[in-house]
């Protein structure tokens, strides 16, 4: 398959070059000093799973020259969708399928607006990446798992066809039918883990070892699965005592990217995630002082500088 990678960080990084490593032609599209070091010296992963070294890798800062291709791995921090949406219109032909590897619960709806509702997959990736430096992307979790489908559940010969290849590439990948439910349960994990994490400026070890900080984080997810669940969402009832239990099995050090992106210094992906936990339960009605409170906090940071 051709396929691109808008763009090449730490998660779409990840998952291009397990794909190019099996043969499949990949473009990544990259900008900067990451750019800069990929072309000279390939793009590196160093994973738990298997290093991996692409050289020479076909990167660009010009989706333009790459043309349209059988799929894209959308895979952009949260406030570059409509901008990274509007690049991807040359990588998209009337077959090309984009699957949306991002945070939060509402990149499908921002990207149909630009590129058509047919274009656009959900997707969801579990994984714990950084790019450690220019041109390397670091993985720090066991699990490296891709999920997408049609938001309205229907089949997709497209998205079918490359879950086959990228599962021969080692890929743990699944099509799944209920993406939408699934965004949501990640979402749920996600919003409190990068709370707890970024606020407090300390892994998930100590944190869930605290009687106080566990129960911050067990607040921030059951807010979440309220608002989902006043939302249409079929979310369980307890579904944040089941993402408590997770959060005592994922690695001592681990913290969420939005943690990472806090100590460099970086714009934060906040607003889509407490601040859109705060957002939609306003619409609804749901209390969520925790998210508020962690939103308040964070809000000062959110457009980054040290």
């Amino acid at each position: 398959m051709r396929i691109a990678v808008m763009a090449a960080g730490a998660v779409g990084g990840y998952f291009g070059a397990r794909l190019a490593a099996a043969g499949h032609d990949v473009a990544f599209i990259a900008r900067g000093a990451h750019r800069d070091a990929i072309r000279a010296n390939g793009l590196r992963v160093d994973s738990v799973l298997g290093d991996v070294l692409i050289k020479p890798a076909n990167v660009t800062d010009d989706p333009a020259s790459v043309g349209p291709v059988d799929i894209v791995l959308f895979a952009v921090k949260l406030w570059d969708t409509e901008t990274a949406g509007e690049l991807s219109r040359p990588l998209t032909g009337p077959d090309t399928r984009l699957i949306t590897l991002q945070n939060g619960v509402d990149a499908v709806e921002r990207l149909a607006p630009i590129l058509g509702a047919d274009a656009v997959a959900g997707g969801i990736a579990y994984i714990a990446t950084v790019i450690s430096a220019p041109g390397v992307v670091s993985q720090t979790s066991q699990f490296a798992r891709m999920r997408c489908g049609r938001i309205d559940g229907r089949p997709d010969a497209r998205l079918a066809a490359f879950a086959d290849d990228a599962a021969k590439a080692g890929i743990d990948i699944a099509i799944s039918d209920t993406i939408n439910r699934d965004r949501w349960q990640k979402f749920v994990f996600l919003t409190g883990l990068a709370g707890i994490t970024a606020a407090t400026r300390m892994p998930i070890g100590p944190l869930r070892r605290d009687p106080d900080t566990r129960a911050l984080f067990h607040d921030l997810m059951r807010e979440v699965v309220a608002v989902g669940r006043a939302a249409g969402v079929g979310l369980p009832e307890d579904f944040a005592d089941e993402q408590l239990t997770l959060g005592d099995t994922v690695p001592e050090g681990m913290k969420a990217s939005m943690a990472h992106d806090l100590e460099r210094g970086n714009r934060l992906e906040l607003d889509w995630l407490a601040g859109m936990a705060v957002k939609l339960g306003r619409q609804y009605g749901v209390p969520t002082p925790a998210n508020a409170a962690i939103y308040a906090v964070l809000k000062p940071h959110a457009m980054g500088g040290r």
